[in-house]
């Protein structure tokens, strides 16, 4: 079977990303596969990529930036999707032409905007799979309204959580659609895993509000007070860095807690440690949560949407804390960093709890999936029984009229600013 991903930009950098390269080389174990990138802007792409896996730019902006059709507004592309500005009549047509092309058995996309191209371009021999990557209440109501118009001709739609599934299947009514949760996947360690005897506690990701590493170097401070041996060290970057340096220096932190800058691999950096932690307001997922697990760490996280308490068994391999709650934060943190026994077993407990996020129980859940649609397509009927339809219909009619009604008044406040312009 050969499998096919539509990325925005594989030589990027971010989530998205580093999910679809893990998820592509799990497949190429036994799959041919290829990545379709929609836009390329430099000559390699920043993480690595399977040999087995063959890698295809559409629209190079090193060369084509400039072109005529490229300085014209995307039309496929939905004007409310994030990324928006950066599609064009160009990645319009390219894009098309190459699923109409596609020699693919299996297209699966990977962001709002390429899942709509998927939908509507894509030919009917092609099973087509859209990914969400954030949630659907993340996405504004005007992009709901054309997520709902396009996603009915999928014949997949996968979130990375089942809570948020269970959101698409109440909101979104796409009859024949198969709606089903896939986690993202780690790759098997290369490295032995902590032994839970480092005295630091390690954060990973991009240095932004959401993110609240400010909360989590508060809760830090009254650790580092108790048990001034303990180190805080936070990898990534982005716009709170200056901030944050500013905010460890200001509680006295400079000896105890860092901003390492970004690595890559994190691997490295996780088995250095000793304990997880992340302070999000938000997480789609939450695949710093899974990298420190898979890595023999237990991590204390809020328990925010969606995805750390579809990660975390609270207790057993990693604490959960309310959201914004600085106090229990720090509590649970000492309650690790006291007691060496307890955060050992559950380091070993997170070890064996992440399994289920190594690539082969992924691409198993992926391959079920796609032979669901395949049985489907050949009797006729749908890919997953509808219990309630009737009720989730009228239930899912009630949101689609709440995001048309407030998509049209956001239009006719759009006309009328620029009116008085």
């Amino acid at each position: 079977m050969k499998i096919s991903f539509l990325l925005h930009n594989a030589y990027g950098i971010g989530g998205t990303i580093t999910t679809t390269f893990n998820l592509a080389q799990a497949f190429a174990e036994r799959h041919e596969v290829e990545i379709v990138s929609a836009l390329r802007h430099r000559e390699h792409p920043n993480f690595a990529l399977d040999p087995r896996v063959s890698l295809r730019p559409l629209v190079d902006l090193r060369h084509e930036k400039e072109h005529p059709l490229h300085l014209r507004p995307a039309r496929v592309f939905p004007a409310a999707e994030y990324r928006y500005g950066q599609y064009s009549e160009l990645t319009d047509r390219r894009i098309g032409e190459c699923l109409a092309a596609t020699d693919a058995d299996v297209v699966i996309g990977t962001r709002p905007g390429l899942n709509v191209h998927l939908a509507r371009q894509a030919p009917q021999r092609v099973v087509r799979i859209g990914q969400e990557h954030l949630t659907l209440d993340n996405h504004s109501p005007r992009l709901r309204t054309a997520l709902r118009r396009a996603y009915r001709r999928l014949d997949a739609l996968t979130t990375v959580t089942e809570a948020d599934a269970a959101v698409y299947r109440r909101k979104m009514r796409l009859p024949g659609v198969r709606v089903a949760a896939l986690p993202n996947s780690v790759p098997d360690p290369m490295l032995p895993a902590a032994d839970g005897t480092a005295k630091v506690v390690v954060a990973a990701g991009r240095l932004v509000p959401v993110k609240r590493y400010d909360l989590l170097i508060e809760a830090f401070a009254p650790v580092a007070a108790a048990h001034p041996d303990w180190q805080l060290r936070i990898y990534g970057k982005g716009e709170e860095q200056a901030r944050l340096r500013q905010l460890i220096h200001d509680l006295g932190l400079s000896d105890h807690a860092f901003l390492m800058g970004a690595a890559a691999p994190m691997e490295a950096e996780w088995v250095k440690g000793s304990i997880g932690a992340t302070a999000a307001n938000f997480e789609p997922f939450g695949m710093t949560i899974v990298e420190a697990m898979r890595c023999g760490l237990p991590v204390v996280s809020t328990d925010c949407p969606y995805g750390p308490g579809e990660i975390i068994d609270d207790g057993t391999d990693g604490r959960l804390v309310p959201v914004g709650d600085r106090e229990a934060m720090s509590a649970a943190l000492l309650e690790l960093v006291r007691d060496d026994e307890r955060r050992r077993r559950m380091g070993r407990t997170a070890l064996e709890n992440a399994r289920r996020f190594a690539p082969v129980p992924v691409v198993e859940q992926a391959e079920r999936l796609i032979d669901e649609v395949l049985a489907a397509r050949r009797t006729g009927r749908p890919a997953a029984a509808e219990p309630g339809r009737i009720q989730r219909a009228l239930v899912s009619q009630g949101f689609a009229a709440r995001d048309a009604a407030h998509t049209v008044a956001s239009g006719a406040l759009r006309t009328v600013r620029r009116g008085h312009r």
